[in-house]
């Protein structure tokens, strides 16, 4: 089987029946996803209505009431040594770092070393 080196015109045969095959075996492998999904959702169907029916309605939740917004005087910052850029950049950077929202973290005073 082995004759030698392949000329050009059998390299490109080569190389394009390797291209089919991979595009069929994808196109294949979609469409097993599709009726998958198919079956998987039609056994959802089949089963929500039955979830839904053996258990008893929830009564609904009340909201968390919001809290109150702090005053603007507690909301100003002492500066030592630093301009609002970096002060805001350091904000951000402890909000990002603590993973607490920006507007629920109280800075008093930001000072440089």
């Amino acid at each position: 089987m082995i004759q030698g080196p392949l000329s050009p015109v059998e390299a490109v045969m080569v190389a394009l029946s390797g291209f089919v095959i991979v595009f069929l075996m994808l196109a294949l492998l979609w469409g097993v996803i599709i009726v998958v999904s198919r079956i998987v959702g039609g056994v959802e169907k089949k089963a929500a209505p039955v979830a839904a029916a053996s258990q008893p309605a929830a009564a609904p939740v009340a909201a968390p009431a919001a809290a109150p917004a702090p005053a603007a005087a507690a909301s100003q910052v002492v500066l030592e040594g630093v301009d609002e850029t970096q002060a805001a950049c350091v904000m951000a950077i402890v909000s990002h770092e603590t993973g607490i929202p920006l507007d629920q973290l109280v800075f008093k005073s930001i000072k440089a070393v």
